[in-house]
């Protein structure tokens, strides 16, 4: 009987360890809880970036009044200029089939002239002798006078073919001068080229590109999207990509009432005045123009990364803790973002603690006192 009740009491007592060790085990583990955000107050502005460029406002194609060969360049890349300040100096190479026309043309009038004084010569002494009347002198008088005439516009005809114009034209339509004051930004020939006019029906050969760098504007393109969003003088934050640290402002000026489509997307074109103040800016620098799009001030806001979304109807909500340290789930209405921090009009108050859901290892508690 005694090993019996000895045998009954280590069992017990066996199993009272065993128990006790499992409560402790199971007691011992940590408990896990969420990290959450509260809703606050603040400002959210919606950005839009465009990508462009920097560009004169006013640039100006200089081209040649005749055609010919480029005899002299006068002005590099770079050089500052005044309107009227001499660029170039065309040389007249005249062609050899309207050279010979013109030339036969001349010949050909003073043939005519020859004839018509010789008539005019006879008949002044026969109406001098009263052999013939007023009105055949007259008559011959007027051929006379006409194919001097028109000698001499066979001979004008000749000089602008040889040199490009008449008398003291000649010079200024030669000499290719700037039209505007500016910077010459390019001169796409060189000497010896050969250079075209430009008329109506051609638009010439550029002898030079001048512009006015102190007047610069931005130029870029608009998703469709947003172009709605868009007014003129709205304000415009430019950053070049050639001046790190520094941004310009601007105002939109242009939104283009036609779009262009580019892969696929359609685009609108813009453009707005850039204050550049005292510093130098080149044509065609590559720059970024941040346009505010939207802003809210001291409106209830919270971190998109808290922000869930039902699988099957895609509308937002919120984990909500209850004071049981429990999580409920409350249904949200947002309105602007800035990618970082979203508007909320309805679902949670300033007050709530809301479960930060997307952390991959939720915080034990104690933790924060291990740490210390």
């Amino acid at each position: 009987m005694k090993i019996v009740r000895y045998f009954l009491i280590s069992i017990l007592v066996l199993g009272s360890l065993f128990a006790t060790a499992y409560f402790i085990k199971t007691n011992s583990k940590s408990i896990k809880t969420y990290e959450t955000e509260s809703p606050f107050i603040t400002s959210i502005e919606r950005k839009t970036v465009v990508t462009g460029k920097v560009i004169p406002e006013d640039e100006v194609e200089i081209k040649p009044q005749v055609s010919g060969i480029l005899d002299k360049i006068f002005v590099e890349e770079g050089d500052i200029v005044k309107a009227g300040d001499l660029l170039a100096k065309v040389q007249i190479v005249p062609d050899e089939s309207s050279l010979n026309s013109a030339q036969g043309r001349v010949n050909n009038a003073k043939i005519v002239l020859a004839n018509a004084r010789l008539d005019f010569e006879r008949n002044q002494k026969l109406y001098a002798k009263e052999i013939i009347s007023q009105r055949d002198f007259e008559s011959s008088e007027l051929g006379f006078k006409q194919a001097q005439q028109e000698l001499k516009i066979a001979k004008s005809n000749l000089q602008i073919i040889k040199e490009g114009s008449v008398g003291g034209a000649r010079t200024a339509n030669t000499n290719i001068r700037a039209t505007i004051a500016g910077t010459v930004l390019e001169i796409p020939i060189e000497e010896g080229d050969q250079v075209t006019e430009s008329n109506t029906f051609n638009n010439g050969t550029t002898i030079a590109s001048v512009a006015d760098l102190n007047k610069m504007i931005f130029e870029g393109e608009v998703d469709e999207a947003e172009v709605g969003k868009l007014y003129i003088d709205m304000p415009l934050q430019v950053n070049l990509g050639a001046i790190q640290g520094r941004a310009f402002e601007a105002k939109l000026k242009f939104i283009s009432p036609k779009g262009n489509e580019d892969q696929g997307a359609v685009k609108f074109t813009i453009e707005g005045d850039v204050y550049l103040e005292d510093v130098f800016v080149r044509a065609g620098y590559s720059a970024n123009a941040s346009i505010i799009l939207e802003r809210k001030d001291s409106i209830l806001a919270l971190p998109e990364s808290v922000i869930q979304f039902d699988r099957k109807s895609e509308e937002p909500y919120v984990e909500i803790k209850n004071k049981d340290g429990s999580f409920e789930r409350s249904e949200i209405e947002t309105g602007i973002s800035d990618g970082i921090n979203v508007e909320i009009l309805s679902g949670v108050d300033k007050g709530d603690e809301i479960k930060v859901w997307n952390k991959t290892e939720p915080k034990k508690l104690g933790e924060d006192d291990e740490d210390n």
